[in-house]
Parts: C-alpha cells; sequence; structure tokens
C-alpha cells in the first residue's frame, strides 16, 4: 500500500475504524463524518478505498449484514500495517481533529460562501468586486489579529 496522503489518510482512519468491529461500507461513511467531521464521505470515494485495502490484505469481507451488505473487518495484516504506522495514524487522527474544530466553528459555510464567490466573479459588477475586496481585506485582519491573540469585544 502506498505512503499514507489525503487518500491514505482515508484508508488509515477506515482501518483504525475496522480495527474496533466490522461495519458495512455505509457505516464506515457514517462513522468518518461522526467521529471524524469528514463531510458526507460518498461511496465513490470509499468503496474504492475498501476494494484498495481488500487488494493489500488489510481488510476481508466478514460476512453479509442486512439487506445483503457487506460487512468488512481488519486482517491481522491490517492490525500489523496500523503498529508499522503509528506516527502516520496519530498525525491523520490530529488532523481530523482540527477539521472537526475548524468545521464546528464555521469552516465549512467560510469554505462555501468563498466557493460560491469565486464561481460567481464573472457575474459580479464592479461595486460588487470592491466590496468583496474590502469585506475580504476587513476579514483577513481580523481574522490575523485574533490569530496573534487580539480577541475583538463581541459585535453587536
Amino acid at each position: 500500500m502506498e505512503k499514507p496522503k489525503f487518500r491514505g489518510h482515508l484508508k488509515l482512519l477506515v482501518l483504525k475504524l475496522l480495527e474496533e468491529g466490522p461495519l458495512h461500507g455505509y457505516g464506515i461513511m457514517a462513522e468518518l463524518e461522526k467521529r471524524y467531521g469528514i463531510p458526507h464521505p460518498s461511496p465513490g470515494t470509499i468503496y474504492p478505498i475498501l476494494a484498495s485495502l481488500r487488494r493489500a490484505g488489510l481488510i476481508e469481507v466478514a460476512g453479509e449484514g442486512r439487506r445483503d451488505k457487506k460487512l468488512y473487518r481488519i486482517t491481522e495484516k491490517g492490525k500489523n500495517y496500523l503498529e508499522k504506522h503509528e506516527y502516520e495514524v496519530k498525525e491523520v487522527l490530529g488532523m481530523a481533529e482540527k477539521f472537526r474544530e475548524f468545521a464546528r466553528l464555521g469552516g465549512r459555510e467560510l469554505a462555501e460562501v468563498l466557493r460560491e464567490a469565486f464561481n460567481s466573479i464573472n457575474e459580479l459588477s464592479e461595486e460588487q468586486k470592491k466590496a468583496l475586496a474590502r469585506e475580504f481585506a476587513d476579514f483577513t485582519k481580523r481574522v490575523r489579529l485574533i490569530l496573534l491573540g487580539e480577541v475583538p469585544e463581541e459585535r453587536e
């Protein structure tokens, strides 16, 4: 299996979940969202990861669950892999915790509105673009001050 990167991070998280007990694909997606704050992991992402982990011998099909859903479980080889890559697992879990906290603070909404602004940029008037530039500059300045320890008083 390749050295963990983004998709590798998800592979490690899936292995970590399966270390606790067998799950089906939907259960894995639900736990990734619930525990690690990964927004709506899709079947198009998870099932190829499960196939890759199976090919590598790190997981196996444990049987069929309700409605003929495959239950996956970690193998001894998978447990050894997690043990051998303990540092990467801790790093990924730390990153997942940061992501969950960032989302809790409004990071997802911020990312979404920035994406909307980016996708709308060609349709905006010059007046709208100037207003966005001012808002971005003010926001950036306020965030940097907060990061430096200057917490502003609450706005009304």
